[in-house]
């Protein structure tokens, strides 16, 4: 853990912890594991908005933070408000269906278990989230196995970056289009991107939902030409801003 920022050490540990248990399978240590990693959001989130104006520049006064403290989705309202721009390639929706996910693990018992690739994906999230908020690359991909989810996850942040900055810059009032194909298809008409990659990146988005939303298996679906292609789109951005 980066010694300039002890304020990321609590969560920091909730994550590895739950990552951990992902290294020896079974259905006792996916529930767990997804129970910690979303714990480790929960804590992440709150000690973000808590931190003293000079570290972070969100203006929120003490009895703001404790009202938003008393909710899991006030959390996500109050960072979604006061930092939205730490939230490329993270969808605030998908993370509080996972909260709600890790709630039946919690309060159902052990009757029920939760799929490795759902546990996968969120630690994935979980993951660039932290580093998102914190500025610190906690561990590099979640498992061996789950290397090319991290890659396309971080692909996705980079090229959802890439269209919200592009789009701040084409734009005349100040701020773009925020959502990924509201921004797209603002840089359609710019001139900045061809109809061919908007709808590409409309293909890449689906492909993103499902696998996030675990409606597929990312194993399935997720390719190196796919990742390197939302790289390729990411870095077309970067040069033209």
């Amino acid at each position: 853990m980066n010694p300039q920022h002890p304020w990321a050490a609590g969560p920091g540990e909730i994550l590895r912890h739950g990552l951990s248990l992902l290294k020896n399978d079974s259905d006792v240590n996916r529930r767990l594991a997804m129970i910690l990693i979303d714990n480790s959001v929960e804590l992440m989130i709150k000690t973000y908005l808590g931190l003293p104006k000079r570290i972070s520049g969100l203006m929120i006064s003490r009895r703001d933070y404790q009202e938003i403290s008393e909710s899991f989705p006030r959390m996500l309202d109050a960072l979604e408000t006061h930092g939205s721009d730490k939230l490329d390639g993270i969808d605030l929706g998908t993370i509080e269906w996972y909260h709600r996910l890790r709630n039946e693990l919690y309060h159902q018992g052990n009757g029920l278990t939760v799929e490795r690739d759902k546990v996968e994906v969120y630690a994935e999230l979980a993951n660039l989230l932290f580093k998102n908020l914190f500025g610190i690359e906690l561990v590099d991909h979640v498992t061996p196995a789950a290397d090319i989810l991290g890659e396309f996850i971080e692909a996705w942040s980079q090229l959802e970056s890439g269209l919200s900055n592009s789009a701040s810059m084409h734009t005349t009032v100040g701020t773009g289009p925020r959502t990924v194909l509201d921004a797209s298809r603002f840089l359609q008409g710019a001139g900045v991107l061809s109809t061919e990659q908007v709808v590409e990146i409309d293909s890449l988005r689906r492909t993103r939902n499902e696998v996030v939303h675990g409606t597929t298996d990312y194993k399935l679906v997720l390719t190196p030409a796919i990742v390197s292609r939302v790289r390729e789109l990411a870095k077309t951005l970067d040069r033209k801003t």
